[in-house]
Order: structure tokens, then C-alpha cells, then sequence
């Protein structure tokens, strides 16, 4: 069965290896969380329907593998993206410190009007934090992201990860600063009324 959505909105994932991208993608989609997810291979795909502003939009979700020999296949999901979850690992500084660099591809390879939001993960293993909220707070406002700190494994803000960016996504819409093109990142989706047949003329019978 079909379900009716008014837009299409090309998410993707990106980041370094090991960092949750995958069970992000799950927890979203299936409301789960895969342990020992194995390493994504070139690219992985998901959808869900979400509501935003009494609309269904259709996320179509496109994970992305985190290892430098993948890179050049990755790149080519990043064209038309309109929302990019640009995600690092709160316990693992060397996964912050690549930021910069899959910031720059996003930047060169997606639209002006991409929307990045900048994803800590693994909240729920505050103990072994090795980058503070406070100091990917600060990088996300000195490069224009939205920022979340969430756990893909107890589901804390992944929801609101994602329907963040889509409403902002939709706000570019509504204001007329994105262009609905075929194969784009954001397109209309099927629920358009059919055309109701024209009446036809009753047989007088007088």
C-alpha cells in the first residue's frame, strides 16, 4: 500500500567509521538499535513518512560508509541532498576532529541550501566523553549548523535529529529558496487528488 506524502527530502549520513551512522539510520527508521551493526559497504537506504507542519513528507535517508577507500562513491549521494546529518563520536576525539573535512565536502558537493546538522553521538556513554557538549556547541554556531548531541542505542534525540532538519528543510520551501526539480533533493511527492471524471450527459427520456 501506498501511503500519500506531499515532499520527497534526500537525507544523507555522513562521517568517519564506527561513529553510529548506521544505527542512527535504524533507530529512526525501525525504532531499534542494532549492536555490532556491521560496517556499511558504499552506501545503505532507509524511509520513513513524518509529519511537519500537518504535511507527510517522505525521507528518503542515504547512509554513507565512513572509509576513506569509499569516499569516492560516497561523494556521488551527496549531489541534491537537501539535509546532511554530519555525525561524530562524543568518545572518540579523532571522529570530532575530521569534521572540518566532511564539512568541506558537504559544502562543496550539496546546495547553499542544504540543511547540516551536527549530530554528537553516543550520549549514553557520558562517562567516556572526550569531547564536551560545549566546545561542538561552539563549532557548530562558527560554522552555521544546527547542533544535537543523541544516543542511537536509547533513542535520546534521534527523532528530533531528523525532524529538526526537515523542518527547516520545509521552511525553504515554504519561503521559495529551494527549486523542486526531477532526481533533486527535494521533489513533490504522490499525494495529488486524481482529476474526478467529467459528469456525463443524462439521457432525456421525456
Amino acid at each position: 500500500m501506498s501511503f500519500p506524502y506531499e515532499y520527497i527530502f534526500k537525507y544523507i549520513i555522513i562521517g568517519d567509521m564506527g561513529v553510529g551512522k548506521s544505527c542512527l539510520l535504524h533507530q529512526f527508521t525501525e525504532n531499534k538499535f542494532v549492536p555490532d551493526n556491521p560496517h556499511t559497504i558504499g552506501v545503505e537506504f532507509g524511509t520513513r513518512i513524518v509529519d511537519v507542519n500537518n504535511k507527510k513528507i517522505k525521507l528518503q535517508i542515504w547512509d554513507t560508509a565512513g572509509q576513506e577507500r569509499f569516499r569516492a562513491v560516497t561523494r556521488s549521494y551527496y549531489r541534491g541532498a537537501a539535509g546532511a546529518l554530519l555525525v561524530y563520536d562524543i568518545t572518540r576525539r579523532i571522529t570530532y576532529n575530521h569534521l572540518t573535512n566532511w564539512l568541506t565536502d558537504a559544502r562543496n558537493l550539496t546546495n547553499p541550501n542544504t540543511v547540516i546538522m551536527l549530530i554528537g553521538n553516543k550520549k549514553d556513554l557520558d562517562g567516556q566523553r572526550d569531547v564536551t557538549y560545549e566546545e561542538a556547541s561552539t563549532f557548530a554556531k562558527q560554522n552555521g549548523l544546527i547542533f544535537v548531541e543523541s544516543s542511537a542505542k536509547t533513542g535520546e534525540n534521534v527523532e528530533e535529529a531528523f525532524l529538526k532538519t526537515a523542518r527547516l528543510i520545509f521552511q525553504s520551501v515554504q519561503e521559495g529558496n529551494v527549486d523542486l526539480i526531477p532526481d533533486g533533493g527535494i521533489t513533490k511527492g504522490n499525494n495529488v487528488l486524481p482529476t474526478p471524471p467529467a459528469e456525463q450527459p443524462k439521457n432525456c427520456q421525456c
